[in-house]
C-alpha cells in the first residue's frame, strides 16, 4: 500500500528573519531582476498598465516562498529591516543595494531607453559627488558630523527631497562646522550613517 504524502510545510510566518535568510533574499532577487526574462515580465506589465512596484513585489513574494517564508509576512519583515539591523553596516549596506535594484528594474521598465540611460548617468554622477562629500565628512568629529546632517535635512525638505539636493560643497560643510556648538548635536550616528548610505544608493 502506498504510503501517504507528507503533508505540506508550514511557512515561517513569526519571528524576524535572520540574517542569512536577507542575504539569500537580496542576492536571489538581483540574480531574478537581472535575467531578460523577469525584465521583460515587468516591463510587459507596466505595457498593460500594471505598476511595477507590484511586479518586484510578487517576485520577492515568489522567492520568500521558495524559502518557506509566508510571503505577505516576508515583506511585513522588510519594514523591520532598518530598526533591528541598524547596528550591522554590511548588512545595512546589502539592504541598501537591494531596494537601489528594485528601484532600477522599475525605472527600467518604466523609461524609454535613452531615458533610462540618461538617468543611470545622472545617478552616477551623483553618487560621485557624494562619495567626495563623504571623504570630506569623514574628517569631522560626530558633533560635527551631526550638524552636517541636519543641514541636510533642511536642504532636503526645501528641496521635497529632490535627490540632487543631497549634495554640500565643501564650502557649505565648513560653513557648518564653523557655526557648531556642541548643544547643535541632535543626530545619533548610526542614523548619520544609515542617511548617509540612503545617500549613497539614490533613495531619497
Amino acid at each position: 500500500m502506498a504510503s501517504a504524502s507528507a503533508p505540506p510545510r508550514a511557512l515561517q510566518s513569526s519571528e524576524m528573519l535572520s540574517r542569512d535568510q536577507l542575504l539569500h533574499l537580496f542576492a536571489r532577487f538581483s540574480v531574478l531582476t537581472s535575467q531578460p526574462d523577469v525584465k521583460k515580465r515587468i516591463a510587459n506589465a507596466v505595457k498593460d498598465k500594471q505598476e511595477a512596484v507590484a511586479v518586484t513585489t510578487a517576485i520577492q513574494e515568489e522567492i520568500f516562498r521558495e524559502m518557506g517564508i509566508d510571503p505577505r509576512y516576508g515583506i511585513a519583515c522588510l519594514g523591520k529591516v532598518n530598526t533591528v539591523y541598524e547596528n550591522d553596516m554590511e548588512l545595512m549596506i546589502q539592504f541598501y543595494r537591494f531596494v537601489a535594484k528594485e528601484e532600477m528594474a522599475i525605472d527600467e521598465a518604466e523609461l524609454e531607453p535613452s531615458e533610462f540611460a540618461e538617468k543611470m548617468l545622472t545617478q552616477q554622477k551623483l553618487q560621485e559627488q557624494q562619495l567626495e562629500m563623504l571623504k570630506q565628512i569623514r574628517k569631522y568629529n560626530p558633533d560635527e558630523q551631526s550638524a552636517i546632517l541636519e543641514k541636510l535635512h533642511k536642504q532636503l525638505e526645501s528641496a521635497n527631497f529632490d535627490s540632487s539636493a543631497a549634495v554640500l560643497a565643501p564650502d557649505q560643510i565648513q560653513e557648518v562646522v564653523s557655526r557648531i556648538t556642541s548643544s547643535s548635536a541632535k543626530t545619533s550616528g548610526s542614523c548619520f550613517f544609515q542617511f548617509l548610505l540612503s545617500l549613497l544608493f539614490g533613495l531619497l
